[in-house]
């Protein structure tokens, strides 16, 4: 085979496979996705199902595990408390207090030891310390006197706390060291008696619960393959912990401060404050990921927490996973050597087709295309292409007329354009010869006419008529609605002393007759007194109007509340009346100011025509009004505009002027 002939070979191989490449790049990619989708659903469906699981459980198994602890340290608090309250209307001797404390222990337990600690001289008037403390010691009752300069026991939190707290409270865990020399927690509850007729404190009992026994409950909580639990004080301080060198050493936040972790701090003064709840941790102890779910313990003002490794609770999804992915794989490629096969029995009648229709694509219309039995997709393109010469040839022959058309079209849209505008005053300014007042007004449709309006006109030597409004929708249709709207102001405000409620109410009335398109107009509109400044007006649903005061901030003028107008038939409008003081303006407007548009979808907002008001330097209202439309250009930027823009500036100047 000779150079020319291979890369002939090589070419043609590549146009061949061509098409049947993309389809098998389409269908695998898009299996392929519609795959991991699935995928990635079931993983996360079946992720967050394992955390509501392991979270129900690990409720229930804190929740009871806590109740069982809550119930036992009930009943322990009974001991002490009772003890306190004999001991505050009673002085037994110590034999007689040495029997009640080990009638106690026996009935209870739970109870690691229990102190009967006396304040100074409180017991006899002759003991400094008397202290006598029985606690067990190889399953007997053992006895000894905790009061010594070395173990003193006035200072301890265990006796200090109650005292200045004044009520029974348990204490941080501590290890005992003179005392039963294990680690616990105690119980204290102070006593009381009166001495010269006075309330007077006089000692604390005590009941010490050991913090095996409670290594012991928690123990039992969770396997621990599967992950661990712990406790820690109301001061984070771990109790409970299988890293034994925490125990008393360590606190959620030493940890947190180790291994410079917030999150684990955060968690521990959720856990401090009483909180609940279940939240990722990002590393443990061991450097693990894992999820942790932690509840309180009320009576001790404790945190329990159960700890679960990611690694281990994930374990079953990602075994699952594997198999899916190999499942998965073997799937496409199956799926791969099929397509190859189908798409090269598709893609050789098309490619004759292909090459025929080049030839028409040159503009020669008049090629027969080759005929194709098949009545599968193939032949049904084949006799597409046939429909498509003669729909051509006519698109050809109609092309010249549309375009003829439609440049018809244009023009009229530019003259229909030019006769809206001649509906609207347009000389500025319009009654030279007035200077109790200035008008400015300015109009911008989005498309070639739009359905926006404004008017003013003189009723007589002291009254001035002007309105704004906004018809629903836009282009011809608008326009035309516009112009009947502007008619019948034009004709209804020119009645002698009319008021603009009673205008409003003649326009709606006329707008709703046979309004079967259901289209409609905001509307406001006033009249004012020129030599008194004396201003009436009235509001059909349209934006409120800016009052401009020579001194102050520029606000919304309050109007009156009004229905749109040519909805319904029955809506009635109500005249306000205020009065200007001269210099004072007014400036009105349609929404395509306030909701112009721009690039990031975000609307011009009232708030920056109220600042674009305030930032003009101009005192002409032509100048206000220009930089009010610089404002919104700049803004919008080279978003199109969407809707009409009108702007209408009313100033009034006095009779002094």
């Amino acid at each position: 085979m000779t150079s020319s002939t291979s890369t002939a070979f090589v070419t043609e191989a590549m146009i061949k496979h061509g098409l049947a490449f993309k389809l098998n790049r389409v269908i695998l990619t898009t299996t392929a996705i519609i795959f991991l989708t699935a995928f990635g659903y079931t993983y996360l469906y079946s992720r967050d199902q394992i955390l509501r699981d392991t979270q129900a459980n690990a409720a229930i198994l804190t929740l009871a595990t806590i109740n069982k602890i809550e119930t036992t340290l009930n009943g322990i608090e009974i001991v002490p408390t009772y003890l306190a309250r004999t001991l505050a209307t009673q002085e037994p001797g110590d034999l007689a207090l040495q029997k009640e404390v080990e009638d106690f222990l026996s009935t209870n337990p739970e109870i690691y030891g229990s102190a009967t600690a006396f304040e100074p001289y409180a017991f006899d008037g002759k003991t400094l310390y008397h202290a006598p403390y029985i606690f067990r010691d190889n399953n007997r009752l053992k006895r000894i006197s905790l009061g010594s300069a070395q173990y003193d026991y006035f200072h301890l939190d265990w006796y200090q706390v109650p005292k200045e707290l004044g009520r029974a409270v348990w204490s941080e865990p501590y290890f005992d060291e003179g005392g039963g020399n294990i680690a616990m927690a105690t119980y204290s509850v102070p006593f009381y008696r009166y001495v010269n007729k006075k309330r007077t404190f006089s000692g604390v009992v005590t009941a010490d619960i050991s913090l095996d026994w409670l290594l012991e409950i928690v123990k039992k909580l969770i396997p621990e393959q599967t992950g661990y639990a712990f406790l820690v004080s109301r001061n984070g301080v771990f109790v409970i912990h299988p890293n034994k060198a925490y125990i008393l050493r360590e606190s959620v936040f030493s940890i947190a401060e180790a291994q410079h972790n917030p999150e684990l701090r955060r968690i521990g003064r959720h856990m401090t404050r009483g909180g609940e709840g279940f939240v990722s941790l990002s590393r443990n102890y061991a450097n693990e990921k894992v999820w942790l779910y932690y509840a309180p313990l009320p009576s001790l003002g404790w945190s329990m927490g159960i700890v679960f490794p990611e690694d281990v609770l994930f374990a079953e999804i990602h075994k699952l996973n594997r198999v899916k992915l190999v499942i998965g794989t073997a799937g496409l490629s199956i799926l791969f050597f099929a397509i190859v096969f189908i798409s090269g029995k598709v893609t050789r009648p098309l490619r004759n087709l292909a090459e025929t229709t080049k030839e028409i694509a040159r503009g020669n219309l008049d090629l027969d295309v080759p005929p194709i039995a098949s009545k599968d997709e193939v032949g049904e393109l084949t006799r597409s292409f046939r429909d498509m010469q003669s729909a051509l040839k006519e698109y050809i022959t109609n092309l010249a007329e549309t375009t003829a058309a439609k440049e018809r079209i244009e023009s009229e849209l530019k003259i229909a354009h030019s006769i809206q505008m001649s509906f609207l005053p347009k000389k500025f300014p319009p009654f030279p010869e007035r200077k109790e007042f200035e008008i400015y007004a300015t109009l911008e449709p989005a498309r070639e006419v739009g359905g926006d309006l404004y008017d003013f006109f003189l009723l007589d030597d002291e009254h001035l008529f002007f309105s704004i409004g906004d018809v629903s929708g836009k282009g011809v249709p608008a326009a035309l609605f516009m112009a009947v709207t502007k008619t019948l102001i034009k004709g209804i405000g020119s009645t002698p002393g009319i008021q603009p409620s009673d205008i409003l109410n003649a326009v709606n009335a006329e707008l709703c007759i046979d309004n079967e398109s259901c289209m409609f107009v905001t509307m406001f509109c006033g009249i004012l007194n020129f030599k008194t400044g004396e201003l009436a007006f009235t509001n059909a649903g349209h934006n409120p109007p800016v009052l401009m005061p020579v001194e102050g901030v520029h606000r919304w003028l309050e109007v009156p509340p009004g229905f749109i107008l040519g909805i319904m038939e029955d809506e009635s409008f109500d005249t306000v009346s205020i009065t200007l003081k001269p210099g004072e303006a007014l400036l009105l407007y349609t929404d395509g100011i306030t909701e112009a548009m721009n690039g990031e979808k975000q609307l011009f907002s009232d708030a920056a025509l109220l600042e674009a008001i305030h930032s003009c330097q101009s005192s002409t209202l032509e100048g206000l009004i220009s930089h009010i439309m610089t404002s919104v250009k700049r803004f919008a930027g080279d978003e199109p505009q969407s809707d009409d823009i009108t702007v209408l500036a009313l100033r009034y100047r006095g009779l002094e002027i």
